[in-house]
């Protein structure tokens, strides 16, 4: 088994939204509020998603903040054949622009919901064009195993979405991305906001700063930071942080801040796990891997049951 670092080379992580909503679709805040309301809480990069409508907004970015243009679009099932809109399945997929002083045009999406086939077509036509796409919500859009299964091209999809979980609980879907990923698919996984702020920031009900990535980039410039996306060296986070993640002579190694659980999940029913004794919290574990596991990845729980993790890993 190779020796492996979860998050290798030089830099830092920057803590990043990749899922946003401003006054330009259905958001409440201006792309310049968001900017100053996430800078306070430590974000370094926000991706503006609005629906439907391209993004990008260059006079945001300095040194200190990094403005990903971006875009969210959707295909929705016909609602008078299902119960209507509450009842209806929808795929929302989000675009991230590699290089967006191109001045690339974004056409939307013509295909109906079932067809599997033209969405992959429209994925691969975005990819080639210069786009990263990520699979939104899964349980929020009311989809299973058959929806999800045979899609092509993938960077990413959301393991956690904030804006799902107030809307319902159902902003946490792991068990999606397991199955993605034994369906044989490689992909990433992230933890977003999807904030839109009906409720104001400092609301229980607010709809940001609880689902985000922590990106270890070289620097802190647009480029560096879509190169760390394109690599996987990220981790997603509720709040826990995992400091260190390596396979060294086939032990896994993975330092943390103080958590409850330390989970390694596998694509078999077995797992590799530490607990912390009652009352206590654990910053560290090792497990040697036993040579059988086609792909593993970590998952950590605090004591507020917040979770984070990271991409899986193939051994295979």
């Amino acid at each position: 088994m190779k020796d492996y670092d979860f998050f290798p080379g030089e830099g830092k992580f920057y803590k990043a939204n990749l899922h946003c909503h401003t006054v330009i679709s259905d958001g409440k805040l201006t792309k310049e509020q968001i900017k100053e309301e996430y800078q306070k809480r430590g974000y370094s990069i926000v991706a503006f998603t609005d629906h439907r409508t391209y993004g990008y907004h260059p006079e945001l970015t300095d040194e200190n903040f990094i403005a990903l243009a971006g875009i969210e679009v959707d295909v929705s099932e016909n609602p008078e054949k299902c119960g209507g809109w509450p009842h209806a399945k929808c795929y929302h997929l989000n675009f991230y622009d590699e290089h967006p002083e191109e001045g690339k045009e974004f056409p939307l999406p013509t295909y109906v919901y079932e067809d599997m086939a033209g969405q992959n077509a429209y994925i691969k036509e975005r990819t080639e064009a210069g786009f990263l796409c990520c699979y939104n919500h899964p349980y929020w859009s009311l989809q299973n195993y058959d929806d999800y299964k045979d899609f092509e091209g993938l960077w990413a999809m959301e393991i956690y979405n904030h804006g799902c979980e107030h809307d319902g609980l159902y902003g946490f879907n792991p068990q999606s991305y397991d199955e993605m990923l034994r369906s044989g698919q490689k992909l990433f996984t992230v933890a977003t906001d999807d904030n839109h702020n009906i409720f104001p920031v400092t609301d229980s009900m607010c709809d940001s700063f609880g689902g985000f990535i922590q990106i270890k980039a070289s620097e802190l410039t647009y480029e560096a930071v879509i190169k760390a996306m394109k690599e996987g060296n990220f981790y997603f986070s509720m709040a826990p942080e995992i400091h260190e993640a390596k396979i060294e002579d086939g032990v896994l190694k993975v330092k943390t801040s103080p958590v409850e659980k330390i989970f390694v999940v596998t694509d078999s029913r077995d797992c590799y796990k530490k607990l912390a004794p009652k009352g206590e919290t654990i910053t560290e574990a090792e497990f040697p891997l036993n040579g059988k596991d086609a792909w593993v990845r970590i998952q950590i729980r605090d004591g507020k049951g917040k979770f984070a993790g990271t991409n899986a890993v193939y051994l295979k």
